[in-house]
């Protein structure tokens, strides 16, 4: 496959390259029509999964509380998340397109990086909610309320953006003179500095530092909270009481592992460039099976949304 088509003339930061090849998945590359229908029906499931939960949010008054807010902003930016990787994977599978311009590359990464910093962010931010319900509950209704809610996505969003910004536009500086294959199925950082001919321990330290701190910084927040929620929860009098209680958190906490588990398998080392191989598995969790499994495991184990998706179709029903 060429890259070329004419020699680009190189850019004042030493890049010469001005297309890039995705490696996708070679070694199974030969069953890429099978692989396209199968993606494509997780990439539609996940889709249509969080698309219901935003609607029926909207649609019943019951849900708009400071819980489902965050739920449906959180299913807006997993749409936005898997839409920014996943069509392309389907084009390398289907087509076998395997080149991205320079600028698309990262265009992909940035959006990619930051919904997923938002995400982890917001996801602390959603630990919160359980918290004041179950240990402050006297106080929910004035700490949790609309303003308190809109402040936190707002913060998230501010927050991930400025950090992902001065990340990706690092690395967009650095210089790529050849060779052109990335290692992966998308532009993530790790593979993109592998293939760099500048001197990256600086930005592989910055990446390191700026990634673990999103990380760690929102897990560390949400085994506080949860350890606190844990504490009052068996404290409870009632057996009936503790069991809501734990359902209530039960949901969020396997979400949260599977997110927390594959994205510091990735991100949280000093030397980006290692494990690239093993990587492009933990990125198919984070972004094909991880967003497919958030609508079933918020909705399957939730009767107030399993009431409203029943009531809202029934609406639809009628008023045809």
């Amino acid at each position: 496959m060429l890259l070329w088509k004419e020699m680009p003339m190189e850019t004042e930061n030493g890049t010469s390259v001005q297309e890039f090849t995705l490696e996708g998945f070679p070694v199974v590359q030969h069953v890429g029509k099978v692989l396209f229908m199968v993606h494509l029906l997780a990439y539609l499931a996940s889709l249509t999964g969080n698309v219901v939960i935003v609607t029926i949010t909207c649609a019943d008054s019951r849900l708009q509380t400071p819980m489902y807010f965050f739920l449906s902003i959180f299913s807006i930016g997993e749409c936005c998340f898997t839409s920014s990787v996943i069509p392309k994977l389907l084009v390398i599978f289907l087509l076998g397109r395997q080149t991205i311009s320079f600028p698309a590359c990262f265009i992909q990464a940035f959006v990619f990086i930051f919904l997923g910093a938002a995400g982890f962010l917001l996801m602390a931010v959603m630990s919160v909610d359980p918290y004041v319900a179950i240990c402050k509950p006297l106080h929910y209704p004035t700490i949790m309320n609309l303003r308190t809610s809109l402040l936190l996505v707002a913060a998230c969003i501010a927050l991930g953006l400025t950090l992902i910004t001065v990340l990706v536009v690092k690395v967009s500086q650095l210089s790529f003179c050849g060779p052109h294959v990335i290692p992966h199925f998308f532009c993530d950082l790790g593979p993109l500095i592998h293939l760099s001919c500048s001197d990256t321990r600086s930005v592989e330290m910055l990446v390191f530092v700026l990634t673990s701190c999103i990380l760690l910084a929102s897990l560390i927040i949400t085994i506080i909270v949860y350890s606190n929620i844990v504490v009052t929860i068996v404290c409870l009098p009632s057996a009936k009481e503790r069991r809501k209680a734990f359902s209530t958190c039960s949901s969020h906490l396997i979400v949260l592992s599977l997110m927390y588990g594959s994205c510091v398998f990735i991100y949280v080392k000093p030397k980006q460039t290692n494990r690239l191989e093993s990587n492009r598995g933990a990125a198919l969790v984070n972004t094909v099976v991880t967003p497919l499994l958030n609508p079933v495991i918020y909705t399957l184990r939730n009767k107030q949304v399993h009431q409203a998706l029943r009531e809202t179709i029934c609406r639809i029903k009628i008023s045809r």
